[in-house]
C-alpha cells in the first residue's frame, strides 16, 4: 500500500505519460487531417489510408488521461474543465465530426466523398487548435484578459503546426511518390512555424512566471538547459534530413525516411517534459498541487490495481497494431 503522496506522484506520471502519448500518436493522425488535400482524391485516399488502422485507437489515451484526472485528481479537474469548459466541447465536437466524416465518406458516393473530406479537414483543425488553445491558457494560468486570449490564440496556431510538422513528418515515412514530395513540402514549412511557437511559449513562461524563471536559470538547476540545446538541435536534425529527402535523387541510396517523424517525437517529448518542469508540483498553475487535489489513498491503491493491467494491455495492442500496418501505406480499400 502507498501513501498518499506517493500516489499522488504515481498517478500525476500517469496522467503526464498518456497527454504525452495522445499528442505523439492523435497528433500525427489530426495532422493529417489538416493536411488533407481537396482537389486532389487519390492523395486523399492515401492520406486517409495511411492513419486508417490507427486514429481511432489513438484516441484512447485522451479518454485515459481526462479519467485519471477525474479520479485521481478531482478538484483539479473540477478547476481546469470550469476555465477550459468551452474549448474542450469545440475540441470535442471536432473530434466527433472527424469520427462521423472518416465513416462517411467510405460509404458515400464518389460524388459526396469530398464533402466529407472538407468536414474531415475542418474537425481535424478545430480538434488540434482548440488543443492549442487549452494549452496557451493553460500557460497564462487560465487568467482571462486581452494578452493571454491573445497568447491562446497564437498557441493554438502553433500547436496546429505541431500537428501539421508531425503527420508530414508520417507522410513522409508512409509514402511515396509524388505525396512523399508534397509532404516533404509540407514538413519544411511547419517545422519553422511550430519551431517559433515552441519559442514563444518558452519565453512567455519565463517572463510571466518569477518562479519557472529562477528554477531554470538557477546555478543548481543548470543541467535543464540542456533540454532546449537538444530542441534545437533535434529540429536541425528534422531540417536537415528534408532538406535532403527533397533533393534527394533516384541514383542516390535511399535514405532514412523515419528520421524526421523519430526526430519530431524527440521533440514532443522534450518539449513536455520541459512543461512539465516548469509547473510541478502544480497541477493547476498557481493554485493546486497535485498533493491539494489528490484523492484518498484508500481509493487510489485500489484503483492502481487496475492501471497495472489497463496501462500495458493498451502499450500492448497500440504496439501490436503499429507492427502489424508497418511500411508503406496501400491503396485504400474498404471491406
Amino acid at each position: 500500500m502507498f501513501e498518499q503522496s506517493t500516489l499522488a506522484i504515481i498517478f500525476a506520471g500517469l496522467m503526464a505519460f498518456s497527454i504525452l502519448v495522445y499528442a505523439i500518436l492523435d497528433g500525427y493522425d489530426l495532422g493529417v487531417g489538416m493536411l488533407l488535400p481537396l482537389d486532389n482524391q487519390k492523395d486523399s485516399d492515401s492520406m486517409i489510408a495511411s492513419i486508417g488502422p490507427f486514429w481511432d485507437a489513438n484516441e484512447t489515451w485522451l479518454v485515459l488521461a481526462v479519467g485519471l484526472l477525474l479520479i485521481a485528481f478531482p478538484s483539479a479537474h473540477s478547476a481546469i474543465l470550469k476555465a477550459l469548459y468551452l474549448p474542450t466541447v469545440l475540441m470535442l465536437i471536432g473530434l466527433i465530426l472527424r469520427g462521423v466524416a472518416f465513416d462517411f465518406r467510405a460509404k458515400a458516393s464518389f460524388s459526396h466523398k469530398p464533402t466529407w473530406d472538407k468536414a474531415f479537414k475542418i474537425g481535424s483543425f478545430l480538434a488540434a487548435s482548440t488543443q492549442g488553445y487549452m494549452l496557451g491558457l493553460y500557460v497564462m494560468g487560465f487568467e482571462k484578459n486581452v494578452v493571454s486570449v491573445c497568447f491562446a490564440l497564437i498557441s493554438a496556431l502553433g500547436v496546429s503546426a505541431a500537428y501539421c510538422f508531425i503527420g508530414s513528418a508520417w507522410l513522409i515515412m508512409k509514402t511515396e511518390g509524388a505525396l512523399q514530395q508534397r509532404a516533404i513540402r509540407y514538413a519544411k514549412r511547419t517545422l519553422v512555424i511550430s519551431f517559433i511557437g515552441i519559442c514563444l511559449v518558452s519565453v512567455t513562461n519565463l517572463i510571466i512566471d518569477s518562479s519557472i524563471y529562477q528554477r531554470w536559470l538557477s546555478t543548481s538547476m543548470s543541467l535543464l538547459l540542456l533540454i532546449p540545446v537538444f530542441v534545437f538541435a533535434l529540429y536541425l536534425v528534422a531540417w536537415r534530413s528534408v532538406k535532403r529527402l527533397n533533393s534527394r535523387k533516384e541514383s542516390e541510396p535511399k535514405l532514412n525516411e523515419a528520421l524526421p517523424f523519430l526526430a519530431c517525437i524527440a521533440i514532443f517529448a522534450l518539449s513536455f517534459l520541459g512543461l512539465a518542469i516548469s509547473f510541478y508540483p502544480y497541477i493547476v498553475p498557481n493554485q493546486i498541487t497535485i498533493w491539494q487535489s489528490v484523492s484518498a489513498a484508500e481509493s487510489l491503491n485500489f484503483l492502481l490495481y487496475g492501471t497495472i493491467v489497463v496501462i500495458p494491455s493498451i502499450i500492448g495492442y497500440t504496439v501490436f497494431s503499429y507492427w502489424v500496418f508497418w511500411g508503406k501505406v496501400e491503396d485504400l480499400r474498404y471491406y
